[in-house]
């Protein structure tokens, strides 16, 4: 394809067109771009654009100037939806401005990649729209040597600056970073078939790779900044350091902990700098207390950039909240910059610093996995939307309508919209996404929060073979990365055991986290499922190829009850949430073991304590791969809140003096039963275990009422595992197989016991015949020389 311009009429058309209306549409543009933009400011960006027209006109009459295109630009065919970004070329050949031109060369640019790049031309912009109309461009150049912004919006000409569906631009001379920049686009307004267009807003670049929004972390002050992209091609790259290496830990060696990394440090309990507390940096710090726990990943909840005060934009039952939580993506490739330190953010320094933790944490031998929101966005409903990228660029693409009724949209996340995962250009947004999580940020590996809306097609009908779970899947750059599903959605779609998988996939085990909840609280006719779990839960994952490990194995996860809770409450008490205890879910299958919610009652706390250590005990006994919450290991309290999103209080944050109160008993019973699972092959067998790995001591399986269980895990080696639960109010004599040949028993745990004789690593001996196992305790015991 050859492109020839013979006068500047192209270039000049589509700027004159856009500065000499400039002063009419800046003021909206500048009460868009930010909360202290000065509006004096648009008299001197008038005269600006007015010299940048000037200069247009100066050059059509420059005898010298010949614009002709001298080469062409090879590309493949423009196949939008079924694209790879990496197999297209496109060059752009254009004339050479002389001396004395405009300040700013503008060029056709190129459709790849799309967001911002850096190409020989200047700095590129590309953005996909299938069915706008007009898109302008609209740059915040920042001159902080006079605290003034120059705003400039460039039209985007349909005949000389789209390529297909996709819309791009290239200028000469921006700077090489600081530069915010956003779209305004223009469509049709006919809701029935699904369009938003409304191009009084301008919008963020769903690739943009950094995003700057407000400075500071909830600062009600600026509830209403607005969110724009930027750019940095100016820093040096990022140091990974010459010894740097990936951690690269089997699955079934795995123990993640799942944490939030504003609510890790945000409390002053956690004693760090304030400038760091609450940050990427900040976790840095408390890597110590990781590794005496003796967890090697971390989940962490989403860190791409959110609205943490979505809530408080207009009155509502809920504008007292903070999404401390984060599952309100605004973009899927910057990280939050108000994780950065400093407490003024930043997408640069969010940027480096993110790496900087992911670097340490490698080096601490932790893996770094991401808790990612791909099935919704923050642009809300059509009843209160709030429009801020997605929606306005093409609604109908990126999201599910329902053209039978009225184009309204579809809601299989409970959070007012879905991301229409499997349409092409957004399968391949979401690829893009990942791949450069792990390209430029090196994580180890990703959750998919509501992983069933990704297993709907285009019109939210359940798919057997999802594209876009096949291409994570297949995909070469995410082959060494962990890929976790929450097998289900708010439309009830529930896939636990039936993920479409490849044999890849793993998933949050809901049925593990039910029937070992109901079997350890003492429910009648659970010792059969109990059983299942903790053996890997065959009956779910053995089918084809998949392992014990693509079961994540969970008790308590950031959704719901803390494991403290879990033992102390019967009920949700979500009223500080403003939903009239409407949220959160009713089904916790827990008990508060005699009290509801706090008691000085002695008993009543020793059976929490034991029940608490019950749960990790079985958790850390069973084959899969285990996850834990942050600040379980301390006993935490979100005082029977089970759904805490919007806390950014001590309901959440992480109370490290309580932490220190908790080292001696329940801190010191997790870490060692964590190091006792990654230090006995037994509990990580990378394939379903049999009647050679396991011995059931049972003889009841058919009795309802029979809530005690005991098995014998065999090793190799001779080092075989006992272990007894017993769930009855009453105590129970359970006899004690023969040790292996050569061995004697050893009692590592008995929950009953305590500190510090609830567990002991090395073991006890003096085991005889039979054990007394008391009420609602269990033990564990290890065959030694």
């Amino acid at each position: 394809m050859v492109l020839q311009f013979s006068s500047t009429r192209g270039i000049h058309n589509m700027l004159q067109s856009t500065l000499c209306d400039y002063p009419l549409r800046c003021p909206s543009f500048a009460s868009s771009v930010t909360s202290n933009a000065n509006r004096s400011f648009i008299g001197a960006t008038r005269c600006h654009c007015l010299h940048l027209a000037w200069n247009i006109n100066k050059l059509k009459d420059n005898k010298g100037f010949s614009p002709m295109i001298k080469g062409h630009r090879k590309h493949k065919d423009p196949n939008t939806y079924m694209h790879q970004a990496a197999e297209r070329v496109l060059e752009e050949e254009t004339s050479q401005m002389e001396e004395g031109n405009p300040r700013f060369k503008v060029y056709p640019g190129q459709a790849y990649p799309l967001g911002v790049s850096e190409v020989e031309d200047g700095i590129n912009f590309a953005i996909f729209s299938q069915n706008a109309t007009t898109i302008s461009l609209c740059l915040t150049l920042r001159d902080s040597a006079n605290h003034k912004d120059e705003m400039l919006e460039l039209p985007l000409d349909p005949h000389t600056n789209k390529t297909g569906d996709i819309w791009h631009i290239c200028i000469e001379d921006l700077p090489r970073s600081g530069v915010l920049y956003g779209y305004r686009v223009d469509g049709p307004r006919d809701w029935h078939q699904g369009h938003r267009f409304d191009n009084s807003t301008v919008l963020l670049d769903p690739c943009a790779r950094l995003v700057e929004g407000r400075q500071v972390f909830a600062d009600t002050n600026n509830i209403f900044a607005k969110f724009l992209g930027t750019y940095d091609f100016e820093s040096m790259p990022f140091d990974w350091g010459d010894g740097y290496s990936f951690p690269s830990i089997p699955e079934k060696d795995l123990v993640i902990y799942e944490m939030n990394v504003r609510a890790f440090t945000a409390d002053k309990s956690s004693e760090l700098d304030p400038k760091i507390s609450g940050s990427y940096l900040g976790v840095i710090e408390k890597i110590p207390h990781l590794l005496e726990l003796g967890v090697n990943a971390v989940e962490l909840l989403p860190v791409f950039e959110f609205d943490e005060l979505e809530f408080q934009r207009r009155p509502n039952p809920r504008d007292h909240m903070i999404n401390t939580w984060g599952y309100s993506t605004i973009n899927f490739f910057a990280p939050m910059s108000r994780y950065a330190s400093a407490g003024e953010g930043g997408p640069c320094n969010a940027s480096r610093e993110f790496k900087e933790m992911v670097k340490a944490l490698h080096a601490a031998g932790i893996e770094v996995i991401l808790d990612v929101v791909y099935n919704h966005t923050n642009e809300a409903d059509d009843k209160n939307p709030y429009l801020t990228s997605f929606r306005g660029i093409d609604n109908k693409v990126y999201y599910m309508v329902d053209l039978h009724n009225k184009g309204q949209l579809l809601n299989y996340s409970g959070c007012g919209n879905t991301m229409n995962c499997n349409h092409p250009v957004v399968i391949e947004l979401i690829l893009d996404s990942l791949r450069h999580w792990v390209d430029e940020y090196h994580v180890d590996g990703f959750r998919f929060d509501l992983a069933s809306v990704l297993c709907r097609g285009t019109d939210g009908s359940p798919l057997d073979a999802p594209p876009l779970i096949r291409a994570i899947a297949k995909d070469d750059k995410l082959s060494r990365c962990k890929i976790i599903a929450e097998p289900w959605d708010c439309g009830g779609l529930y896939l636990v055991g039936s993920f479409p998988n490849w044999d890849r996939w793993g998933e949050w085990n809901g049925k593990y986290r039910d029937d070992i909840r109901r079997f350890i609280k003492g429910d009648a006719g659970m010792k059969g499922s109990f059983a299942t779990r903790v053996s890997g839960s065959a009956d779910l994952y053995n089918v084809n190829k998949r392992k014990p490990y693509h079961s994540i194995n969970f008790v308590i996860a950031h959704d719901g009850f803390t494991l403290y809770d879990l033992v102390s409450y019967n009920f949700k008490h979500n009223d500080a949430n403003g939903e009239g205890g409407n949220d959160g879910g009713n089904d916790n299958f827990s008990w508060n073991c005699g009290y509801e919610g706090e008691t000085d009652d002695v008993k009543i706390k020793s059976l929490r304590l034991r029940q608490m250590k019950n749960f990790h005990l079985a958790l850390m006994v069973s084959q899969g791969l285990p996850m834990i919450l942050m600040g379980d290991e301390y006993g935490h309290t979100r005082y029977g809140n089970n759904n805490s999103y919007g806390h950014d209080t001590a309901i959440n944050h992480f109370q490290w003096k309580q932490l220190e109160a908790r080292k001696k008993d329940l801190f010191r019973f997790f870490s060692e039963v964590i190091k006792f699972r990654r230090s006995h092959l037994v509990f990580r067998h990378e394939n379903f275990i049999g009647q050679e790995e396991v011995t059931w001591h049972e003889n009841q399986w058919d009795n309802p009422e029979s809530k005690f269980l005991a098995f014998t895990l065999h090793e190799k080696d001779g080092g075989d595992i006992f272990l007894a639960f017993n769930a009855h109010e009453y105590f129970v004599k359970v006899a004690i197989p023969s040790p292996p040949q050569k061995k004697r028993w050893f009692r590592v745990v008995d929950t009953n016991l305590e500190y510090p004789d609830d567990i002991v690593p090395e073991g006890v001996s003096g085991i005889g015949a039979t054990y007394n196992v008391a009420p609602y305790s269990s033990i564990l015991l290890e065959a030694k020389v």
